[in-house]
């Protein structure tokens, strides 16, 4: 009776405990939309003012000057925070829509979206994002740096996920996938060979994880696999929890070849027999390489029976002719530094 008593007491205190805080999680939520709100109210007053009356600069000063005398220093109504209350009013005056989702995020997230990104599609595209993946700043700034829009939207992914798989779990696999992902948090040279890029991706995980997107979890590298007395090993498996599918990389220095897809279909074959759980989609793998035809990717994807994509990475970008002409390489900085 004891132990029943105990356990009715913990289910009951664990739900208790559930519940508060559920309902904290409601009151930041509330809160922070009404702090959103009020800035956008604050952004809308400082435009009317300014074009009815004229008013400049120095009445935005006076203004926070005096909002801190009587909320304090940290209230949030520094001048350059009133400046952002006008952009934010500016940027979504006119869209009712993105005016319903900025309440849902953070004034320092709002922040980074409206200041940076260049039109609205590029803005609802990270508010979404931001809320449905429950990205902090630091994650969401990184993702606006390395242009993650402009190659998440390419409209050009080469897969085959439409013809091998089902069609929910066909567009869940083409949003998981990207065009083109930037390593360049790797800091190698473009003359780097797989495995020193593959050593790099396991010391720098966390922002790899990061490129790869929301539900991927890292299982292993060399991941190891066998037929029969002969062994093969995979260059990086992860699972993703969104397709609830194991997801095979394989990283290839230079131009796609046909041959990469068979040895990945090869692979796929055997982690869907001797690797994947009953319960789990079929196995998923992408060939990264540092350059593809995509009519020849096409072609070698065409007649194989395994879900896979093919994708390019970047572990440096181009910089203009007349900038590399003027900048010193690497290796010339190097010898600099070191002569210091």
């Amino acid at each position: 009776m004891k132990n029943y008593i105990e356990l009715s007491y913990k289910d009951f205190i664990n739900e208790i405990k559930s519940k508060i805080y559920s309902a904290k999680s409601k009151a930041i939520i509330s809160i922070n939309r009404e702090m959103i709100e009020l800035y956008f109210d604050i952004g809308k007053e400082i435009v009317t003012k300014q074009e009815k009356l004229g008013w400049g600069k120095k009445v935005v000063e006076q203004m926070s000057s005096d909002l801190k005398k009587e909320f304090g220093e940290k209230s949030g109504y520094s001048t350059q925070n009133l400046w952002y209350m006008r952009q934010f009013y500016l940027t979504y005056k006119e869209n009712k829509n993105l005016q319903q989702l900025v309440g849902e995020i953070s004034w320092s997230a709002n922040i980074l979206i409206f200041s940076k990104c260049k039109n609205s599609q590029e803005q609802e595209y990270y508010i979404k994002e931001t809320i449905k993946n429950g990205w902090n700043r630091n994650t969401l700034q990184h993702h606006i740096k390395t242009e993650l829009y402009q190659r998440d939207k390419a409209n050009h992914k080469l897969t085959n996920f439409s013809q091998t798989l089902s069609n929910e779990l066909s567009e869940l696999a083409i949003d998981m996938i990207k065009s083109e992902y930037n390593l360049e948090f790797l800091d190698l040279d473009k003359q780097a060979k797989e495995i020193e890029i593959e050593n790099k991706i396991i010391q720098n995980i966390k922002n790899f994880l990061l490129e790869l997107g929301y539900g991927f979890s890292f299982i292993g590298n060399q991941y190891k696999i066998q037929l029969q007395n002969d062994e093969y090993f995979i260059d990086l498996l992860f699972f993703n929890r969104v397709l609830n599918a194991l997801v095979a990389i394989e990283l290839k220095i230079g131009k796609f070849k046909p041959e990469y897809a068979g040895k990945m279909n090869f692979y796929l074959n055997i982690l869907n027999d001797k690797v994947k759980l009953l319960h789990e989609n079929p196995a998923i793998g992408i060939i990264l390489c540092t350059d593809k035809n995509d009519i020849e990717v096409e072609y070698s994807l065409y007649n194989t029976n395994q879900p896979m994509g093919v994708s390019t990475y970047t572990l440096q970008k181009n910089l203009p002719k007349e900038l590399s002409k003027i900048l010193p390489s690497k290796q010339e900085l190097s010898k600099i530094l070191d002569l210091k």
